[in-house]
């Protein structure tokens, strides 16, 4: 398991910027390291239902993806954590954490 591969948090993959859809090179490079095989676990639905808070639950952690306390959304693209598999040694866990369907304030953007 190499170190630059398991990140202690997340990495946007792909930045939601005024519509347009960029993708993190940054992001991009930790995936081209692994070597290993992966689980991919991605979540979708609307905003405010608990998306992060279950991504982070997957990871291990409690703090990770950021959670909102209101009802503004928190999470804007896809965000990307990848962590050592719980259970299968030697294979990495790519949890993709997405940006909430229904959000008000994506309605003054359109």
């Amino acid at each position: 398991m190499a170190s630059e591969i398991h990140r202690p948090g997340p990495v946007c993959l792909i930045e939601n910027t005024k519509g347009h859809l960029v993708v993190n090179s940054e992001a991009l490079e930790i995936l081209s390291a692994i070597t290993q095989p992966v689980v991919v676990v991605a979540i979708v639905g609307l905003h405010r239902t608990g998306k992060s808070y279950l991504m982070n639950k997957l990871a291990g952690k409690n703090k990770g993806f950021p959670l909102g306390c209101t009802v503004m959304s928190e999470t804007k693209g896809i965000w990307m954590w990848c962590v050592p598999h719980p259970s299968k040694p030697n294979h990495t866990l790519v949890l993709l954490d997405t940006e909430g369907l229904g959000d008000m304030e994506k309605l003054d953007e359109l």
